[in-house]
């Protein structure tokens, strides 16, 4: 039961930061991991708007029959560049666009929201990037009502692109008291919480789980914050196993998944924890 908590977790975001995979491997990788026993729990291929051309010239070398591939493009410049990015993935039928990931700058999301619903084809899901700081809480409540998610960026490449666990806790929280589903980007290479051999502080994908579990079930910002900084996986993973098929299916309905520059890398967490057999 406690797989289906990872079922489409991990968008692969390969050709994104740290990663940096050149296109000619990202897309054959992803091809095998759609393939093979990670299958289950990886999601849609990611690219930014300023690829699509890269990725459509790779596709159009490609040998053999293949399914069109699902994408998710992200937008980084706003709502303005939206159109083109949207019309570049439609046009080609070996595309197939099933979301779009909008960059917001603070004060705006309600607004980009708005643009991104009169932009968005039928069936395809929208999320917008809320911007840090002190506009966040309001910039998440103005995304209720017009059928755009939240995304929340929870690291980077350099120490101050991480959030503090409080920090990611009020987002959470926000999101989840405002009943709108959102989904992370960066940041989650692992399971758990942990320091990396920069000093980063970053945060754990299973945490994040049970985070918003915690806020689900009515506990506050601070118990949400302590669950984020627990180092402890075993413990973790017991958690995460003793939820009910409801529990976990509520979870998931609030947090879709994350964009991540490895799959092998946090599935294989979950392996070492027992959570998995891949």
């Amino acid at each position: 039961m406690t797989t289906a908590l990872y079922r489409g977790l991990f968008d692969d975001a390969a050709l994104f930061p740290p990663g940096n995979a050149p296109m000619g491997e990202a897309l054959p990788a992803h091809r095998a991991h759609r393939a093979g026993a990670r299958a289950p729990y990886v999601g849609p291929f990611l690219v930014s708007d300023g690829r699509i051309a890269e990725l459509r010239a790779v596709l159009a070398r490609e040998e053999g029959d293949h399914d069109p591939l699902d994408v998710v493009v992200t937008v980084p410049g706003g709502s303005d560049d939206l159109a083109a990015a949207i019309e570049a993935i439609t046009a080609d039928p070996a595309l197939r666009l099933v979301g779009v990931e909008v960059t917001a700058p603070p004060d705006r999301a309600g607004d980009t929201a708005v643009a991104l619903a009169a932009t968005l084809p039928r069936g395809v899901g929208g999320h917008v990037e809320i911007a840090r700081g002190e506009r966040a809480a309001s910039d998440i409540a103005s995304l209720v009502g017009t059928g755009a998610h939240a995304k929340f960026r929870t690291g980077g490449v350099r120490a101050e692109a991480h959030p503090s666990e409080a920090e990611l806790a009020a987002l959470l929280a926000t999101a989840v008291n405002a009943g709108l589903p959102f989904k992370c980007t960066a940041g989650l290479h692992h399971a758990v919480r942990h320091t990396t051999p920069e000093g980063f502080e970053q945060h754990g994908f299973l945490n994040v789980l049970l985070a918003t579990r915690l806020l689900l079930d009515g506990e506050g910002r601070k118990e949400a914050a302590a669950t984020l900084a627990d180092r402890d996986g075993r413990a973790l993973a017991a958690r995460a196993a003793a939820l009910t098929e409801t529990e976990i299916a509520d979870v998931r309905s609030r947090f879709r998944s994350f964009g991540t520059c490895s799959v092998t890398e946090p599935l294989e967490d979950l392996v070492v924890l027992g959570v998995l057999t891949l």
